[in-house]
């Protein structure tokens, strides 16, 4: 097993390495560290993660950023799945990202994603035994710490066997 996968099923229940895990994210995509992205909670099939309310993160009028809030929609999805599913079997790439904004980000906001081991046969494992990728939307909530949900976003992740992955030489 790979010392990240390790660390990742720690994290579940460890606060040293989950603490960890967010550090070791923000080496490894260096593009969301200045925003302060943190996964809350990790189970198996479920993510938590958080956008603090500071600076960086502020559009012209002070709330959370458009651009910020889709990218933490992005992430936590694509976390969940990834660490769900493996990373050795599929190769996983956004296809499309549609958000609908409904409320003002003016304090910390938190994400919520949720699969199970069902969905993941359904949706991904099933119908790529009969197809060369699959496309599948991931919808996620944004809500701020009061409970006022600002953002319903609809992350559309494409999934390939890495045996069926054509590359350029």
């Amino acid at each position: 097993m790979l010392q990240a996968e390790k660390i990742l099923i720690k994290a579940r229940h460890s606060g040293f390495y989950l603490w960890l895990l967010n550090v070791a994210l923000d080496r490894m995509i260096p593009f969301n560290k200045p925003h302060g992205f943190r996964i809350l909670e990790l189970e198996e099939h479920r993510l938590k993660t958080g956008v603090p309310y500071k600076r960086r993160n502020f559009n012209h009028i002070r709330g959370l950023h458009a651009c910020g809030l889709a990218t933490l929609s992005e992430f936590t999805t694509g976390f969940l799945l990834l660490s769900a599913l493996g990373m050795k079997k599929y190769r996983i790439i956004m296809q499309r990202l549609e958000m609908n904004y409904h409320y003002q980000g003016k304090m910390a906001a938190t994400a919520e994603f949720t699969i199970s081991k069902e969905w993941i046969e359904e949706k991904i494992v099933k119908p790529l035994q009969s197809q060369e990728s699959v496309v599948v939307p991931c919808e996620i909530k944004i809500f701020d710490v009061k409970g006022n949900q600002l953002t319903t976003g609809l992350v559309y992740w494409q999934f390939k066997d890495w045996a069926k992955v054509k590359t350029k030489a």
